[in-house]
């Protein structure tokens, strides 16, 4: 019985090749995260993919390597394998709250290709913007772009408090904050 469980102890301990460092990651609204998946040696020649939907048999697959080292980029999502540490890493640039979902880690083969599932949230971000006492009553705007004369106005207010979307402002003490989030 002892020889038994001996033998079978590596077999479940080893049964599946591929796993992300942390299946749960999150970033800043407009700025980046990293996914990293690590794999078993033997896999490295291998495509490794990322991919983005909650069914595995159907995701979109956003980015995938060529099989060696070299860094893939598509978009704002690129991915890189580094085959002497058995680990490719994914990198999401400029997120937005839409960017929460759920998306896979993978490995290209014959058959059925490696997944690993990983939740990516998006976290909110507050901006501010301070005014003196002489413009209480007028009405406090954010735009999306920088440049005034083509402002692309993503809220406006003249109260306390405003809820639209996924924006939230809130004013106190003559600031004007704003709070984007995801879902």
């Amino acid at each position: 019985m002892w020889l038994l469980l001996v033998l079978f102890l590596p077999i479940v301990q080893g049964s599946y090749p591929l796993m992300a460092v942390s299946n749960a990651v999150n970033g800043p609204m407009r700025g980046s995260l990293t996914v990293q998946c690590r794999y078993e040696p033997g896999w490295e020649t291998y495509k490794k993919w990322w991919c983005r939907g909650a069914n595995w048999d159907n995701c979109r697959i956003l980015v995938k390597t060529n099989g060696s080292g070299e860094k893939e980029k598509v978009n704002q999502v690129s991915i890189q394998d580094n085959q002497k540490m058995n680990m490719f890493t994914v990198t999401m640039e400029e997120l937005r709250w839409n960017d929460a979902d759920t998306y896979w880690c993978g490995i290209e083969k014959s058959g059925t290709d490696l997944g690993v599932k990983v939740k990516v949230t998006i976290d909110p971000v507050t901006m501010q913007c301070h005014y003196g006492p002489e413009w209480e009553t007028y009405v406090r705007s954010w735009c999306q772009d920088a440049d005034l004369s083509s402002c692309n106005i993503v809220v406006q207010t003249t109260g306390s408090e405003l809820k639209k979307n996924h924006v939230s402002i809130n004013q106190k003490m003559h600031t004007f904050s704003m709070t984007i989030w995801g879902e």
